[in-house]
């Protein structure tokens, strides 16, 4: 807020996946948004260095995208209310303007004159607005109105209450209030009233009713305190707290060795911290401070004089070039299938593990990731419309900006973890490709794909992943389900990348199952312990065993894509679909029927039907 009053708290990681530039923050007592990062103070912001990512966002964004940083983060124990470390934090603004009495319903801006704010610096959660001169009882707490306008290209705006009681542009200046009528409530028990005798019910501003009776849109970004000169798009009334207010625009990569040498690697990461220092002393206080705090695990075992000789090697321009990569998952994929994968990186640690013998036949290996770091970074937002992973900007909604011109900097945060990768034998995926029931169902997907593409005007020949992809897609949500069973951590902390490309030159079949968790440094080894060949063979079959049947059958199993233009086959959420959080596609592109046989299809699947016991 204007008078950096600490008003609430939220976890960093939310910055990048709920509450970023743009988004509303709903309070218990407030609701505020979160400004523009032009607005963030940098220097609260520590660097991250993550080359292959920052390339990536430069792609989107620009190449004067310099840094990647960490949303700033303060103490939360043991620190004066009142000293300048209790106000780091991100800036925000009460939004919406509009604020009713829980008392009387006058509806009113913030800053009309009626509305007192009450702070408490030892709970800012506490912190509310009061009408100061309610006539049911003296500073009566204050609510946030609960309509807002929205609109595809991105832009929020408070509610037009005055024109939309007054069915149009009025000049009267009446006090309006807010009351509900009837025992619902539903938007037609919702009205807005003027002293003029003007009243209406909300019914009217939603649906295809509510575009005769809404303005036009005023092009309004509230967070950069900036209206854009026009816009085409129909604003449409949306909820307080509703999800379609904001969706995030992220990318993420693996934090994988890019160089051959465990020091090099070391020095590139941290390069932030080593960039200014002039001397082997001025190593040695920095090493310290890095081993004292843990940012920059496995420097430890390397002496001031070999980091030294390290920076000065890469000043001299014998450092390895910046990764140009285009393709995010290329070089995870070699790394994942390399046969020498490192073991023993700060952030990237792996073991090989056995292939269960009953599936030695679909799996070519299995690796054990100990240790694995993900880096993600927010590059913009959506509103009203969900943002599609595409390539082409043609086919996403517009992206809105996280700041005025174009950014310098964009936050980013680091999530470590541990994971299982599975790689597939590649002449079991091209045997299994070559049947003519296959070839059906991927004539299914593909007709629901291009149906969907259809109705929402995009080009329907961009964007189909293939049937290898919607194969690997599923059986990874079915492990994800079953893993989540007996590894301690629920569906929605299990997280997965799918290594798909049919190139005969170069082709990738493999999945990599993980854990990532903010906030922390590690996890608890539940999920490596199952990747062992004992456990993992027996995960298989269990999920193999639980998929063939859905508690929705036959309804499940016999669901063609193209009949309601949808993006998946024989899947629904009794039986593959995940989390969103979890699944990179959204639970678009699953179909059982390519894993395991189901009641309507028994010739498409890639496994065989595993045996009804263990006996």
């Amino acid at each position: 807020m204007s008078n950096h009053l600490p008003v609430g708290s939220v976890r960093p990681s939310q910055l990048l996946w709920t509450y970023g530039p743009g988004a509303l923050v709903d309070l218990p007592n407030l609701s505020v948004l979160t400004m523009g990062l032009d607005r963030w103070d940098q220097l609260r912001c520590a660097p991250i260095d993550e080359e292959r990512l920052l390339e990536a966002v430069r792609k989107q964004l620009g190449q004067q995208v310099e840094r990647l940083r960490v949303p700033p983060v303060s103490e939360t124990e043991g620190v004066d209310k009142f000293s300048p470390e209790a106000k780091i934090g991100v800036p925000v603004r009460p939004f919406p303007r509009w604020l009713r009495c829980v008392k009387c319903g006058t509806l009113a801006e913030f800053d009309s004159g009626l509305f007192d704010i009450k702070e408490n610096p030892y709970r800012p959660e506490d912190t509310r607005f009061v009408h100061k001169t309610c006539p049911h009882g003296h500073n009566a707490d204050a609510v946030p109105a609960r309509f807002l306008l929205a609109c595809r290209e991105g832009h929020l705006d408070d509610f037009p209450w005055r024109y939309y009681v007054h069915e149009g542009p009025s000049d009267c200046k009446g006090t309006l209030s807010f009351f509900e009528q009837g025992a619902s409530l539903q938007t037609e028990n919702l009205w807005v009233k003027c002293d003029c005798g003007k009243s209406r019910s909300l019914v009217h501003a939603f649906g295809k009713e509510g575009t005769k009776n809404l303005p036009v849109c005023r092009g309004r970004h509230p967070h950069l305190n900036h209206y854009d000169d026009c816009c085409k798009e129909q604003p449409r009334a949306v909820l307080l707290g509703s999800t379609n207010s904001w969706f995030s625009m992220s990318i993420s990569v693996l934090s994988i060795p890019s160089t051959g040498n465990a020091l090099e690697q070391l020095v590139n990461d941290g390069w932030a911290y080593f960039e200014d220092v002039t001397s082997v002393a001025e190593v040695q206080f920095t090493l310290k401070t890095l081993i004292k705090g843990s940012n920059l695990p496995g420097i430890e075992a390397y002496t001031p004089e070999a980091v030294w000789e390290q920076i000065v090697a890469k000043r001299d321009g014998k450092k390895t070039a910046p990764p140009q990569e285009t393709d995010i998952k290329r070089p995870e994929w070699k790394v994942l299938t390399d046969p020498k994968a490192p073991n023993n990186w700060p952030h990237f640690m792996t073991s090989k593990a056995g292939v269960p013998t009953a599936y030695a036949s679909k799996i070519q290996d299995v690796l054990l990731l100990d240790r694995l770091k993900e880096v993600n970074a927010l590059i913009g937002f959506t509103r009203v419309e969900a943002p599609e992973e595409s390539d082409d900007p043609n086919d996403r909604p517009p992206m809105a900006a996280l700041c005025r011109g174009k950014p310098t900097w964009i936050p980013a945060f680091e999530v470590h973890g541990e994971g299982i990768f599975i790689r597939f034998r590649e002449d079991a995926i091209c045997a299994w490709m070559g049947q003519k029931a296959i070839t059906q169902r991927d004539m299914m997907l593909l007709g629901g794909h291009v149906g969907w593409r259809h109705a929402r005007q995009l080009d329907a020949g961009k964007g189909y992943p293939g049937v290898r992809y919607a194969m690997l897609h599923t059986f990874s949500h079915l492990l994800i389900r079953e893993l989540a069973l007996e590894c301690g951590y629920n569906t929605a902390s299990i997280r997965e990348r799918i290594y798909s490309d049919g190139d005969p030159a170069d082709p990738m079949a493999g999945i990599l199952l993980y854990t990532a968790a903010a906030d922390s440094d590690g996890t608890l080894g539940g999920l490596v312990e199952l990747g062992k060949p004992e456990n993992l063979g027996r995960l298989i079959t269990q999920a193999l065993r639980r998929a063939a049947i859905c508690s929705s059958d036959p309804l499940c199993s016999e669901h063609d894509a193209r009949n309601d233009r949808s993006l998946h086959g024989a899947s629904c959420h009794g039986c593959s679909f995940v989390a969103e959080t979890s699944c990179e596609k959204g639970n678009r592109y699953l179909d059982r029927a390519l894993v395991t046989g189901t009641f309507e299809n028994t010739d498409a699947a890639f496994f065989d039907a595993p045996p009804l016991s263990d006996e």
